[in-house]
């Protein structure tokens, strides 16, 4: 599967990890839609035009729990898949985050390598979630 051209959503409150994030995965061939803070139901709309979605989990208007709540309520978004970047990748919350059938969790700082890994099978296979945090 050529992955080129694929678009990531990228959902991050923190302007130089979205900057990091964006440079990377562009220059890896993906196509990249950019995200800060949205309001509660904007999830719906920017998600449902990616491929695939990149989120911090910790985000001071609307979390990434709340778009995993969003997501959860709209078959349409579930075909989704989500890889989460996270300050706090404890076993307690990869463990709830695989339940919401969040691909993948990388917890931070995160090597480049594990993302692109991450986000590259979760396009090939996105119904075979990891199952483990890196």
């Amino acid at each position: 599967m050529d992955l080129r051209n694929r678009r990531v959503l990228i959902a991050d409150d923190d302007p130089g990890i979205r900057c990091l994030l964006v440079t990377f995965l562009r220059r890896q061939g993906f196509r990249l839609l950019e995200g800060g803070q949205r309001k509660r139901g904007a999830c719906g709309h920017a998600c449902g035009k990616a491929d695939a979605v990149v989120m911090d989990l910790m985000m001071p208007q609307v979390s990434g729990w709340d778009v995993l709540r969003e997501r959860a309520a709209d078959p349409l978004l579930q075909r989704i898949p989500i890889v989460v970047v996270t300050a706090n990748p404890s076993p307690k919350v990869t463990a709830d985050l695989l339940d919401h059938d969040v691909y993948a969790v990388l917890g931070k700082p995160f090597d480049l390598d594990d993302l692109l890994t991450a986000v590259t099978a979760c396009l090939e296979q996105p119904d075979v979630p990891t199952r483990a945090a890196a």
